[in-house]
């Protein structure tokens, strides 16, 4: 049976090419925690994210259809009765893109889909994810892989869904589902919850770049660092957290 792994990230591929794990690797480059997301087909989906990339990364929709969408369009490719394995981490950054790759999943019920979830020994680690592991982690983390149910399948497609439509209610109660596909899934869900506050107040990793900025530093690195120990949930990379600081600089 052919194995294939899907990683959220070049980095890991890297990491991952030191193991004894094979190599048919697709990878993940999208950042689905930021910009627009609604589309009534995937095509106008591709379009819209290509724009968004576009605009706010400087990356060419040319360069977006050949890096990103052609990993994706592997996804409809895999032989019947492969076996998928999703290394994805448990922060918000990964867990959309993870619903995401779900969503398309789900269309090919003969696929045999598994989790792989980073090996985390302390507390103080939980949101640092396959990053801080060796070749070692790596293969014990594969070997631990579980495989995803039926339901668990339509968990991730509806997480997807509520999720692309801002639905918060329904992200709320689907978070409350029982699955050993998904960690912190309350916790990740109230945290992107918490993004949108009713009372149109800043949402919570605003409020908590202003403090840091008020309080601690205003240098960018400082605050990167200070965020992702406070707030590592979220799983922003710099460019996603340069956009809020920048935001919260200007208002200043």
């Amino acid at each position: 049976m052919t194995t294939y792994h899907i990683l959220n990230g070049d980095c890991l591929a890297d990491q991952l090419k030191q193991t004894k794990i094979n190599q048919d690797f697709i990878v993940c480059r999208e950042c689905l925690i930021d910009g627009n997301l609604y589309a009534d087909n995937i095509a106008d989906f591709w379009a819209i994210r290509a724009k968004f990339i576009a605009d706010t990364y400087n990356v060419s929709t040319e360069e977006y259809f050949i890096k990103t969408v052609s990993e994706f369009e592997k996804l409809k490719n895999l032989p019947d009765n492969s076996e998928v394995c999703l290394w994805f981490e448990n922060d918000l950054f990964c867990q959309t893109n993870m619903w995401f790759v779900i969503s398309i999943l789900a269309n090919y019920p003969k696929l045999k889909i598994f989790r792989v979830f980073p090996k985390i020994e302390n507390n103080a680690d939980t949101w640092k994810g396959f990053g801080i592991a060796n070749a070692e982690k790596l293969e014990q983390a594969y070997y631990s892989k579980i495989q995803f149910t039926a339901d668990d399948i339509k968990l991730g497609k509806n997480l997807w869904i509520a999720y692309q439509n801002g639905d918060l209610d329904k992200l709320n109660k689907l978070a409350k589902s029982q699955s050993d596909c998904f960690e912190y899934l309350e916790e990740v869900c109230q945290a992107h919850i918490d993004r949108f506050p009713f009372d149109k107040s800043l949402g919570r990793p605003e409020k908590v770049v202003k403090e840091i900025i008020e309080t601690k530093s205003k240098e960018f690195q400082i605050v990167f660092s200070e965020f992702a120990d406070r707030e590592g949930i979220y799983g922003f990379g710099d460019l996603q957290l340069k956009n809020i600081y920048d935001r919260q600089m200007h208002s200043h």
